[in-house]
């Protein structure tokens, strides 16, 4: 059975930020109420669309987030809000684990407290995962990981996960694949810096050795993942999906698929100083594939052009 979002309220939080919007879109379009909660600390209200209802709030204050849950009283919660970069949580690992631990412990504890909740999506990441050596990974592979930003994506995966076993609750969790699209405003991800060097006719600065190879799923393909996890809740609950594409590809080869797809040259310099990133990463997504019926609709090239439109105005 699967559950019809139109007419409902629903709540997305870090909806102002580069997937979160998306996800917003989508919601919108199929004819929800949205509700976003954000503190537009990485979001931007540029990013919002005009049909939602925004609260200027931070997911590290649980009184906050349990009066805009209480207030709104949503039938799905679809959590994104997040510190998103890797670097940032090398050198700010308090905020980094407040925000991606902490804050979806608040969510879901002001979700426990409120009736009538159909389903709770929570949107973990790949780097949950932390290292392997087996690829691609899967979801019954352990969370775990090294440093900050893994850690702290594994923590709110691992906080999802027993809120659900302790709880009974509709909770299902995402993991997705590096995401990239319109809006996306993070540079020092290698998609957005390429379209920088191009656009500002300069030069790329690669912060890798540039093989680290990664699995690269367009934003609309995600957020159109995050809704199906809500629909399909009953098969979903309990359960984390892998997210992914056929795009996997090395930075040097993206930025050669850039070049391709564009027909542009993009002069680079390695600087080979990331830290702690890991070498290779991508997943096997056949699980939803088989019990969601998702898979991508966009290739690289669609989801390159379409970002560089963006990106040009």
């Amino acid at each position: 059975m699967e559950i019809n979002l139109k007419d409902k309220t629903v709540l997305v939080t870090g909806g102002a930020g580069f997937i979160g919007s998306h996800v917003v879109d989508r919601l919108v379009e199929e004819g929800a109420r949205v509700v976003v909660l954000d503190n537009l600390s990485s979001g931007s209200k540029e990013n919002l669309n005009s049909k939602a209802i925004f609260y200027q709030a931070d997911v590290r204050d649980i009184q906050e987030v349990r009066d805009i849950i209480q207030k709104e009283a949503p039938s799905a919660v679809f959590h994104l809000a997040a510190q998103p970069l890797v670097e940032t949580a090398y050198e700010n690992p308090l905020e980094t684990l407040e925000v991606n631990f902490m804050g979806t412990v608040h969510v879901l504890e002001a979700c426990r407290a409120q009736e009538g909740i159909e389903a709770i999506v929570v949107v973990s990441s790949d780097k949950a995962y932390g290292k392997s050596k087996i690829l691609p990974y899967t979801e019954d592979m352990p969370v775990g990981g090294d440093h900050p930003y893994e850690v702290s994506k594994a923590a709110g995966d691992l906080a999802a996960q027993s809120y659900f076993k302790t709880y009974g609750m509709p909770v299902t969790i995402a993991r997705f694949g590096n995401t990239f699209g319109p809006r996306d405003r993070n540079w020092g991800r290698i998609i957005p810096d390429c379209f920088q060097a191009i656009l500002k006719n300069k030069e790329l600065v690669i912060r890798s050795d540039g093989k680290m190879v990664r699995e690269y799923v367009y934003a609309k393909d995600v957020a159109e993942a995050c809704l199906k996890l809500a629909q399909h809740i009953e098969n979903s609950k309990g359960e984390a999906f892998n997210f992914g594409s056929d795009n996997i590809l090395s930075v040097f080869e993206v930025v050669q698929e850039i070049e391709k797809i564009l027909e542009v040259k993009i002069p680079y310099n390695i600087l080979n100083t990331a830290k702690n990133e890991i070498p290779k990463q991508y997943l096997d997504w056949s699980k939803a594939k088989r019990l969601l019926a998702w898979q991508q609709k966009y290739t690289f090239a669609q989801g390159i052009r379409e970002s560089f439109e963006w990106y040009k105005k």
